[in-house]
């Protein structure tokens, strides 16, 4: 054992050694290129006292870096992550000034400026040269996670209860936002995603299921994460009562959603027990939380939703990289869009402004600290973490589903779950990869392209209220955009239709809209809506597209056709060309205490699997109608198939938790019995074996 301890040692200094000897040479380096930054106090210095020069700034540099740059990032924790991301820059080349100011007889010396380029190139290379030394040493990788390892042992010896098992598999579930079913099928076929073809081929398999009729990321992961999306009618929502919109991505809203959630099944989520919840709009009950929206509007040291990118930011080398690829992708964004338009390209729609910042953002900061923060979970053998990556769902909206530019994006989703996997098996306890998305993606032209209005156009025409001569573009509301005002710490969809008058709110949610009458109190019958606005019904059915209205508990369709939920077969019949199950999706929304006066789904092409966005967007999920509504599930063979028929994100929940169990690790507690739904059903409770409808 003395021996072990004395080699660790030994191979700790040493590589502490070949760190300091590259961060002199590439100091000597950037002495002699930068005309800025020298290392000696005159012209007669010898190459030895240069030498030395460098050697004790780059130590000087180390050491502070190591002792006084956590200190900095965890004081200014409460910046918004952004500017905290642009202040590494800054505050790393002031600790390189103060380094040079060590420098013995005035030998280092950097312009401010210079500084900074000089911090953020040692700082990349220290950190790359320590990396690649741990990597080589796997005795010692291997040594550094067992000491992991047996510290979070200690550490659930002491806060959890008896009868917990503590060598049991854990859980990673990572859901890819927006990849639907054949998309992934297609880039695992054709070699695009190495990785994930590797897994099916050894062991991983893959299905299909269905969304609710809201097939967007607020209702399915609430449903995923939380056991219910009772009362979640779409992306966006007007609430008579209270006046407001709630908007899925709006921190507040999220909150608001996860606290009734809770209330409805009485369990704080799937991740209540020793999980983690990373980029995700809500946090499952866990403990450890990284980019939470729902989290992320409260302010103060305790929002640990921010601890992800103090988690991050605290290596400077990180900062350094991820800038570095978020230029590169706003870069790429621009080229890709010029090239769209010199192209020709259709549909297309605007990629100006501040889009290529979001996207960047989505396709590398979020990436980056949610990959990082789950590496990090999985050394410390965390039992269930739950991570969203968004990057595919933000450009697909933009380029298309099944465009150039998302291949590239799903090509670099890849390479993340390779590096997640190697990790895994280096982790102190076994980790199953449970892969999923939320929703899919259809394809389609926007409503305003198509036929050159909005749907709030067409609705105020239908009421005879005046409708702009100008045609405007109704705002996108995909998840990266939240994510992006909330780090800045700016308010997050704050629109006009917030504060409606007595004029009727139309909201937006892909190709789903949603219409309420403020003056009308309570949900409005059909005969209310027809006797104030007799043309409305009548102009938004027979509107080529549309596919069909539902007005209480009525489905209007073209030509007339109506079609009444509580008559068995009809609703089924009218929309049997939206696919299996979309009588029985609209059926339940139009149960909910919060559905729209009038529900507008876009027209839908089954040949093409095209569909109309209410927003701008030419890839877009929310409604019925082709691949955003199949979303994927995947996951290792050992686990229990989750049975044909799998709908909606309630029925996934269940096959989560079941899996929990079956890993016999930390068990999601056992919880009173969840209430009695308001549609007359019932769920089980938490600790109650799944049952499936189809055995």
């Amino acid at each position: 054992m003395l021996r072990g301890r004395w080699r660790a040692t030994g191979s700790a200094l040493l590589r502490l050694t070949v760190v300091w000897a590259v961060s002199t040479l590439t100091m000597l380096v950037l002495a002699g290129v930068l005309p800025d930054f020298r290392l000696q106090s005159g012209d007669d210095d010898s190459i030895t006292q240069i030498g030395l020069a460098a050697a004790w700034g780059a130590g000087a540099f180390g050491l502070l870096s190591a002792l006084v740059w956590p200190l900095l990032v965890r004081a200014l924790l409460l910046v918004p992550a952004l500017v905290l991301g642009l202040l590494v820059f800054f505050l790393n080349g002031s600790l390189l000034l103060l380094a040079l100011r060590l420098v013995p007889d005035g030998r280092g010396e950097a312009a401010p400026e210079t500084a900074v380029v000089v911090a953020a190139v040692m700082s990349a290379v220290a950190s790359a040269t320590s990396t690649a030394l741990a990597v080589r040493d796997d005795e010692a990788y291997r040594r550094r996670l067992y000491r992991l390892a047996d510290r979070r042992r200690r550490g659930q010896r002491r806060a959890a209860g008896p009868g917990v098992a503590r060598t049991a598999p854990g859980m990673l579930f990572l859901q890819l936002d927006g990849v639907g079913y054949e998309v992934l099928r297609a880039a695992a076929a054709d070699g695009l995603m190495p990785t994930l073809a590797g897994w099916l081929d050894h062991g991983h398999r893959l299905t299909s299921w269905r969304t609710d009729w809201s097939s967007q990321t607020g209702a399915s992961q609430l449903g995923i994460l939380h056991g219910s999306n009772f009362d979640v009618p779409a992306f966006r929502w007007y609430e008579k009562e209270t006046g407001e919109v709630m908007v899925c991505n709006r921190p507040t809203s999220a909150a608001e959603l996860q606290l009734r959630a809770i209330e409805r099944t009485r369990d704080g989520g799937l991740l209540t027990l020793d999980g983690a919840s990373r980029g995700n709009l809500f946090s499952g009950g866990a403990d450890q939380l990284a980019l939470v929206l729902s989290v992320s509007a409260r302010r103060g040291r305790a929002n640990r939703s921010r601890a992800g990118y103090f988690a991050y930011f605290r290596d400077p080398a990180n900062a350094v990289r991820t800038a570095l690829s978020f230029v590169a992708e706003v870069c790429r964004e621009i080229g890709q869009s010029v090239r769209a338009r010199l192209r020709g390209d259709l549909p297309r729609v605007a990629r100006a402004g501040l889009y290529p910042l979001i996207r960047a953002f989505a396709t590398v900061v979020e990436r980056d600290v949610v990959v990082a923060a789950v590496i990090g979970d999985m050394l410390a053998g965390r039992a269930a973490v739950y991570a969203d990556l968004v990057a595919y769902d933000e450009v697909a909206h933009h380029s298309g589903p099944a465009g150039r530019d998302t291949r590239q994006v799903l090509a670099r989703l890849d390479r993340s779950l390779a590096l997640l996997s190697r990790v895994a098996e280096h982790a102190p306890r076994e980790y199953r990869i449970v892969l999923l998305s939320d929703h899919g993606q259809s394809p389609g032209e926007t409503f305003l392209g198509k036929y050159g209005l909005t749907l709030k156009d067409l609705v105020r025409a239908g009421c005879g209220l005046p409708v702009s001569r100008r045609a405007g573009r109704t705002h996108s509301g995909a998840e990266a955009r939240a994510a992006v005002l909330a780090a800045l710490h700016r308010p997050v969809e704050e629109e006009e239709e917030a504060r409606p008058g007595r004029d009727p709110v139309v909201l937006p949610s892909g190709n789903l809209g949603l219409i309420s009458f403020p003056a009308m109190a309570g949900r409005a019958t059909r005969e209310r809506i027809e006797r104030a606005h007799p043309a409305l019904l009548t102009t938004l059915a027979s509107h080529p597209g549309i596919g069909f209205l539902l007005v209480d508990g009525e489905v209007l369709g073209p030509g007339g056709a109506v079609a009444r939920l509580a008559v068995p077969g009809e609703a089924e019949e009218l929309l049997a060309p939206f696919g299996p199950g979309a009588a029985e999706a609209v059926r339940r929304s139009d149960a909910f205490p919060h559905v729209a006066d009038i529900m507008v789904n876009s027209a839908y092409d089954p040949a093409t699997g095209e569909v109309h966005a209410f927003e701008e967007q030419i890839g877009s999920h929310g409604g019925l109608g082709g691949e955003q509504g199949r979303p994927f599930l995947m996951w290792p063979a050992v686990l229990s198939d989750p049975g044909p028929g799998l709908v909606g994100a309630e029925a996934v929940h269940d096959v989560l938790r079941r899996w929990l169990r079956e890993a016999d690790g930390p068990q999601v507690p056992l919880q009173d019995p969840r209430p009695e739904a308001a549609t007359g059903g019932s769920f089980p409770s938490a600790g109650a074996p799944v049952q499936d409808e189809n055995h």
